[in-house]
């Protein structure tokens, strides 16, 4: 799509050269502005037709259609201005222009999903790094807590021990007994009267 713009400005040489109303020199002013766009159009590529060399293709089409207006027999008009509305692909090649354009948006598509994924598994992935380190530091602290704490009772059980040797004995005997037969069901055949496991429970009386 097109327009241009045209004035006469010799009556006379447009009447003698052209025709007598103003149709006679748009019909044959179309066919050269027509020709002289198709012409430059086909020296370019579409990306420049729609962007920097848009106004240098209508600059040198008014130039090639005044040129033909004033040739060997001048039209007696001037040329004001050409414009270019648009320019389309014919049917055939819009359909796969469309195509290459899908076809691009796809990959784009894809390319992304694929990156998103990527990224996906990177964040799954430290975040379980993370909670194993997490959870490594907690249990380390756990047992240095219980370490502690299993130092610091040994440490009373000794200071108590120290003092009672006779009741530390006794202690360690019950903790025995409980060990052995301290759940439901649990079940122990010995002699009281000669194992030494029972010892202290005969000789309890006497240490109290």
């Amino acid at each position: 799509d097109w327009y241009v713009r045209w004035r006469i400005t010799d009556p006379q040489a447009y009447i003698r050269n052209v025709g007598l109303d103003e149709n006679a020199g748009a019909t044959q002013l179309n066919r050269v502005v027509r020709n002289a766009f198709q012409e430059e159009i086909n020296r370019r590529t579409v990306r420049e037709l729609i962007s920097t060399r848009r106004e240098t293709l209508m600059a040198d089409v008014k130039r090639e259609v005044t040129e033909s207006v004033k040739g060997a027999k001048p039209w007696g008009i001037d040329i004001v201005d050409v414009r270019i509305t648009r320019a389309d692909y014919v049917e055939s090649i819009t359909a796969s222009v469309y195509g290459r354009m899908e076809a691009e948006r796809k990959r784009v598509a894809n390319e992304l999903r694929s990156t998103g994924a990527a990224e996906g598994e990177q964040i799954r992935a430290d975040a379980d790094r993370q909670r194993e380190v997490t959870v490594a530091n907690a249990y380390r602290d756990a047992e240095k807590v219980r370490g502690q704490g299993d130092a610091e009772a040994n440490r009373i059980y000794g200071e108590a021990f120290g003092r009672d040797p006779q009741f530390a004995e006794f202690y360690r005997s019950l903790d025995a007994y409980k060990a052995s037969i301290g759940h439901k069901g649990d079940v122990l055949v010995v002699d009281p009267q000669s194992s030494d496991f029972f010892r202290n429970m005969r000789n309890a009386p006497s240490r109290r």
